[in-house]
C-alpha cells in the first residue's frame, strides 16, 4: 500500500525520479544566488526594482522551465528527432537576422538577442540552433546505420550544418561557437561515425577558423564581430599565468578585472561562506547573476555549498549516464548521451572561468545562472532526457530487446 502511494504521488513526473528531484532542488535553490546577485544586474541596467524585476522574471522562468520539462517529456522524442531538420534551417534562418540586426541586453556588450514582435520578451536563436543541431546530428547519424552514406552526402548532411551554425554564432558569440563544434564532434564520435570524415572536418574547420579570425582582425570584411575581445581576453589569461611572479601592470589589472573580483569572492566565502544574501563582491563582479554565479555560490554558502551544487550536478550526470545505457535503441541513447555532454561541457566551462582556469567565456550555469534562453534550453535538454527515460520500462515491458525489434525502433526514429 505504502509503494503504491509513493507511485501516485510521483506519477505525474514522467521518466527518471532521481533525475527529476534533483532538477527541481537545482532549480529551487537557483533563485536564492540569483536573488542576491541581482543587485550588480540592477546597477549595470538601472531598469525596476530587484524585487519585481529581477526575482520574479527568475522565478518566471524557473516554473516555466519545469513545465516546458514535464510538457516535452509527454511527446514522443522521435518526433521531435523528424522535426530537427526542419526546426534547424528555421533557427539558422533566425541567426542570419541575428548576424546583420542582433540586440544587446541586459547590460551585454554583444548583439545576440532577437526581440519577439509585439512584446518585450528577446531571445538569443544561438542556443536554440545549437540544440537543433546536435538532435539533428543524432538522428542523422541513427540512420546511417541502416543506409551507407555517400562521402558527398556526409560532407553536405553533417558537416556542412555544423560550420554554418558555428560560422553564423562566432561573430557575436565565440565561446558558444566553439562549444558548438566541440560538442559536435563528441557527438560524432559517441554515434560511431567514420573516424577519417572526423579527422579530416577538424583539419577542415581549424583551417576555416583561423582564416575567419585573421579576416576578421585584419579586414572590416566582418562587421561588429568580438574577435579582438576573445585575443584580448585570451592575451590577457595567459599575460596573468606567465607573469605570476611579476608585478601586474595597470592595464594588466583593468582587463583582468572580472577574474580577479571572481577569485576574490572565492577566496572570501572560504570553507562555510559569509551567509546568503550576504555577498560583498556581488556589486564588484560584473554579470555576477549569470556568468559568474558560481562565484557568488562559493562566497555566500563556501566550499560546503560549492560541494554541494556539484555533487548534485555530478549526480545528475550519473544519471545521464545510466539512463543512456538503458535505452534499447540507439537514437534515444545517442540523445541522451548528446545531451548530457551539451549539459556537462556547459557546468565544466562556468566553474573554470569562475576559478581562473581558462579565459573568460561567458557561458551560463545550468539551472542557476540568471538568463531565459539559457534556462529554457537545459529544461528542453533535460525534458527529452527524462522522456527517454520513461520509455525504458516500456520497452522493457513489451520485450523489446531482439535485434530486429531493435532495428524497428531505429527505423522509427
Amino acid at each position: 500500500m505504502e509503494n503504491l502511494l509513493t507511485e501516485n504521488k510521483f506519477e505525474y513526473l514522467k521518466g527518471d525520479k532521481i533525475l527529476w528531484i534533483i532538477i527541481i532542488v537545482i532549480s529551487i535553490f537557483s533563485i536564492f544566488p540569483v536573488y542576491s546577485a541581482s543587485s550588480n544586474l540592477e546597477y549595470i541596467v538601472n531598469t525596476g526594482s530587484t524585487t519585481s524585476s529581477v526575482l520574479l522574471k527568475h522565478s518566471f522562468f524557473v516554473l516555466l522551465g519545469l513545465v516546458v520539462t514535464r510538457i516535452v517529456g509527454t511527446v514522443k522524442y522521435e518526433h521531435i528527432g523528424k522535426l530537427s531538420l526542419m526546426m534547424l534551417i528555421f533557427m539558422a534562418g533566425l541567426l542570419v537576422i541575428t548576424f546583420f540586426s542582433g540586440q544587446t541586453i541586459d547590460g551585454a556588450s554583444a548583439s545576440r538577442w532577437l526581440k519577439i514582435p509585439g512584446t518585450p520578451f528577446s531571445f538569443q536563436p544561438s542556443s536554440f540552433a545549437y540544440l537543433m543541431l546536435i538532435i539533428y546530428l543524432c538522428r542523422y547519424l541513427t540512420k546511417k546505420i541502416k543506409t551507407e552514406r555517400a562521402p558527398w552526402e556526409n560532407l553536405l548532411l553533417v558537416f556542412g550544418p555544423i560550420l554554418a551554425i558555428f560560422f553564423l554564432v562566432a561573430k557575436d558569440n565565440g565561446s558558444t561557437a566553439l562549444m558548438i563544434m566541440m560538442v559536435s564532434i563528441a557527438v560524432l564520435f559517441i554515434g560511431q561515425f567514420s573516424k577519417k570524415y572526423i579527422a579530416g572536418f577538424i583539419s577542415v574547420a581549424f583551417i576555416s577558423t583561423t582564416l575567419f579570425i585573421l579576416v576578421a582582425l585584419n579586414t572590416n570584411m566582418i562587421g561588429g564581430n568580438r574577435i579582438h575581445t576573445w585575443v584580448s581576453r585570451i592575451e590577457t589569461f595567459t599575460s596573468t599565468k606567465t607573469k605570476a611572479n611579476d608585478v601586474e601592470t595597470e592595464a594588466m589589472k583593468a582587463k583582468n578585472y572580472q577574474s580577479m573580483q571572481a577569485k576574490a569572492a572565492i577566496v572570501h566565502g572560504g570553507i562555510t561562506g559569509i551567509g546568503p544574501g550576504k555577498s560583498a563582491l556581488k556589486q564588484m563582479l560584473p554579470q555576477s547573476a549569470s556568468d559568474f554565479i558560481f562565484a557568488i555560490i562559493v562566497e555566500e554558502y563556501g566550499l560546503f555549498g560549492a560541494m554541494f551544487l556539484i555533487g548534485a550536478y555530478l549526480i545528475m550526470i550519473i544519471r545521464i549516464v545510466m539512463i543512456a545505457s538503458k535505452m534499447p535503441a540507439f537514437f534515444g541513447s545517442l540523445l541522451v548521451l548528446s545531451m548530457g555532454v551539451m549539459i556537462f561541457v556547459q557546468i565544466a566551462v562556468n566553474i573554470a572561468v569562475a576559478v581562473n582556469l581558462i579565459p573568460v567565456t561567458g557561458q551560463p550555469l545550468p539551472l542557476i545562472s540568471y538568463g531565459g534562453t539559457s534556462m529554457l534550453v537545459t529544461y528542453i535538454q533535460l525534458g527529452l532526457i527524462l522522456n527517454v527515460s520513461s520509455r525504458i520500462q516500456i520497452y522493457d515491458e513489451e520485450g523489446i530487446g531482439k535485434k530486429q525489434n531493435l532495428e524497428e525502433i531505429n527505423d522509427i526514429a
